[in-house]
């Protein structure tokens, strides 16, 4: 798995794209159909139309960084709808190991306050 940053946010494209699609298309898509800047360091995760393929796009600081993974089952997709789905760092690496990340519960992160 991609090595991240703990504070690298997930997110995953709901509708399956064209799986030649190369680097310029799946940047283009985060513009375009994600509203993103594909240059911002976030994941982007993109399904095929079957449901055991995904490419990942992510830029890393000095270049993009492009993986496309099969797996022998399936991986556990989003409904198919518009948009993206924001997923937690657990969420994303349980998506990758063909695990349903949907059951994980994403307890939100609580920053100490200051006292004075």
């Amino acid at each position: 798995m991609i090595a991240q940053r703990p504070d690298v946010r997930v997110l995953v494209a709901t509708q399956p794209i064209d799986f030649r699609a190369g680097m310029n298309r799946l940047v283009s898509l985060v513009t375009q159909a994600l509203g993103s800047d594909a240059y911002c360091g976030d994941l982007f995760v993109f399904r095929s139309r079957r449901s055991d393929r995904l490419k990942m796009i992510h830029f890393d600081g000095t270049g993009m960084v492009l993986t496309t993974k099969w797996i022998e089952n399936r991986f556990f997709w989003p409904p198919v709808e518009g948009g993206a789905v924001t997923l937690s760092g657990a969420q994303y690496a349980a998506l990758l190991s063909g695990l349903d990340w949907r059951k994980l519960e994403v307890k939100p992160m609580r920053r100490p306050t200051l006292s004075g």
